[in-house]
């Protein structure tokens, strides 16, 4: 199973530049390019946050435009910068919550790896939390009797990154009720996948892997002095691509960019030998 996950998105309505510097539209359209012309394809798209950079109606219809030539299943969670409710209006297939429900959080059951939404968004606020409401749906659905192999999808991650501007505005409140529950199902959990850093970071978290993906526009400048500005820098968008391997129960993470540059080029010649 291979799976694309494209986070912090931005976009701006009417095709605005993100802090008038960055064609986030174009951006989009460019990544949604590169997933529809990957062989293999993937099976399946997560879009882990900040799909608008307001969270307005009038910037989801531009996404959801954007998204259209996209034939590939696809599912969202909302980041600190999207609001729930234009959200789900414009992309209820994509944000399948029960009736009644005050958060986007659902699973994607269609697979043999079970997808796990997990809404962390405080609603006009950066940082992200996870109410007691939240961690009870969570325990609840790893303890409902499926032992499928899962992945967790969200916008914050519950960890702290060395980049303080950004750490700043992580997972605060039920981070630590987050990990008691990963941990006591790490076993069937093969990663638990964020957005919000716009930069590739890999660790260990709970007993799992924990895996935050880069922005397919802009990144967060790497800074890892405690007092870092604030700053972001325009280095390659790029997508990461999880291929579950259901022999191995196993999650392999590769880092793909986006924009295009010379090659690919041979290592061996027409009569099989290195070139040199």
């Amino acid at each position: 199973m291979l799976i694309a996950q494209l986070t912090d998105l931005h976009v701006g309505a009417g095709r605005r530049l993100a802090y008038r510097k960055v064609d986030t539209a174009r951006a989009l359209e460019n990544a949604v390019a590169y997933v529809e012309a990957m062989i293999p394809r993937p099976d399946i798209v997560l879009f882990t946050g900040d799909i608008g950079d307001l969270g307005t109606a009038e910037e989801y219809a531009l996404v959801a435009e954007i998204l259209r030539p996209q034939s590939i299943p696809y599912f969202m969670v909302p980041g600190n910068h999207d609001r729930r409710g234009p959200l789900c209006a414009a992309f209820p297939k994509a944000t399948p919550i029960a009736s009644g429900c005050d958060f986007v959080n659902y699973v994607v059951e269609d697979h043999a790896l079970r997808l796990i939404a997990l809404d962390t968004l405080d609603e006009g606020k950066p940082g992200g939390v996870l109410g007691d409401a939240q961690l009870s749906w969570l325990g609840d659905v790893l303890a409902d009797g499926d032992e499928r192999p899962c992945v967790i999808f969200m916008h914050h991650p519950p960890i702290q990154t060395g980049i303080a501007h950004m750490d700043a505005q992580n997972l605060g409140a039920g981070a630590d009720g987050l990990a008691t529950i990963v941990a006591q199902h790490r076993d069937r959990i093969g990663a638990v996948l964020c957005g919000h850093v716009h930069r590739p970071i890999h660790t260990i978290w709970a007993g799992v892997p924990l895996i935050i993906g880069p922005s397919v526009a802009h990144q967060v400048a790497f800074d890892l002095r405690d007092d870092g500005p604030s700053a972001f820098v325009m280095e390659p968008p790029a997508v990461h691509l999880h291929v579950w391997d259901a022999t191995r129960q196993n999650l392999m993470t590769h880092l793909a960019y986006i924009d295009r540059y010379d090659g690919p080029h041979p290592f061996f010649g027409p009569d099989g030998k290195l070139i040199v």
